[in-house]
């Protein structure tokens, strides 16, 4: 019986240490694969799918104005509840100098550990009339801006809101000085731009210059433009491709939302299967898009299109 009692409890070791074994062997295997974590994902998923089409990656949402912002916000507009965001982040949180292009001294809100290499990268690029502020304000937006901040700290990475000079050549030349600071900080790591409205501009000029697009490891447009000229980038003629994903609302007064479909089929067209998605919020205005739009699904799909 006392030998029966020292084998079993010596195959329960053994047992043990397999099991324990096997786990370690399961969490490096997810481990190995970058992702953005949970952050509050039944409060931001989709309120409802209309329909999809072109393989799922066309996707109109059900979006509806009194119970994504009415009951959402307590300040409409201005102040989401309390529920949707989670302020701990912002002690990660200042505002930085940086050169621009030809050495412009401009300033950053940074996120995350900007002293160590960071996972990944996230720049948002604010339209007309906006500045740095925009894109680290947890309260506006649905929360969704604190929503992305949290995800980035949690899973190693950096999250950048600068100021630039202006959409044209300049501004685009601060951005690309700024990308590429932080990709030699932090080498191999992905750089995500998210534009809004007419950000997109800057979005465009980038992925057309070849050192800054070799950097770039996805697109977000929000509530953007079209420009043919990706069509002939070295992303859509053989070389990296860029993931592209497309936020818009259907009523917006700025950009009409045809014109971006359009754009997303021109691609499909050009370069079938080329790594793109596009999501038509119905009955969403213009700042719909950077309100709605589910960065931890797009971010994730856009890493995993990078093989990481």
């Amino acid at each position: 019986m006392m030998a029966a009692t020292k084998e079993t409890k010596r195959r329960g070791a053994r047992l043990t240490a397999l099991a324990v074994a096997a786990a370690l062997l399961f969490s490096a295997g997810e481990a190995a694969a970058l992702r953005l974590p949970p952050q509050k994902d039944s409060l931001f998923a989709f309120p409802g799918i209309i329909e999809t089409r072109e393989g799922g990656d066309f996707v109109v949402v059900d979006y509806d104005k009194q119970r994504d912002i009415h009951q959402r916000d307590t300040v409409p507009e201005k102040k989401v509840q309390w529920k949707y965001v989670s302020t701990g982040v912002n002690w990660q949180q200042a505002h930085y100098d940086y050169s621009g292009g030809n050495g412009r001294k401009l300033r950053f809100v940074g996120v995350g550990n900007l002293k160590r290499e960071a996972t990944m990268i996230v720049i948002f690029l604010h339209g007309q009339n906006g500045t740095r502020f925009l894109g680290a304000d947890d309260w506006s937006f649905g929360g969704n801006f604190n929503r992305i901040k949290n995800m980035v700290v949690n899973a190693g990475g950096i999250y950048l809101s600068p100021d630039f000079s202006d959409f044209g050549a300049r501004g685009a030349a601060d951005v690309k000085s700024l990308m590429l600071d932080f990709a030699g900080r932090s080498p191999g790591a992905p750089i995500f731009l998210a534009c809004g409205s007419y950000g997109g501009k800057l979005c465009w000029q980038l992925a057309d210059d070849p050192q800054a697009a070799s950097v770039i490891s996805g697109m977000l447009l929000l509530g953007s433009m079209p420009d043919d000229g990706f069509l002939s980038t070295a992303a859509m003629t053989g070389g990296r491709p860029i993931p592209l994903y497309f936020g818009h609302g259907s009523a917006d007064n700025v950009f009409a939302w045809q014109d971006q479909a359009s754009f997303f089929e021109r691609i499909r067209g050009a370069a079938p299967g080329y790594p793109s998605k596009f999501v038509l919020f119905q009955t969403g205005s213009h700042g719909t898009p950077i309100r709605m739009t589910d960065w931890r699904q797009v971010i994730n799909w856009m890493l995993a299109a990078n093989g990481y």
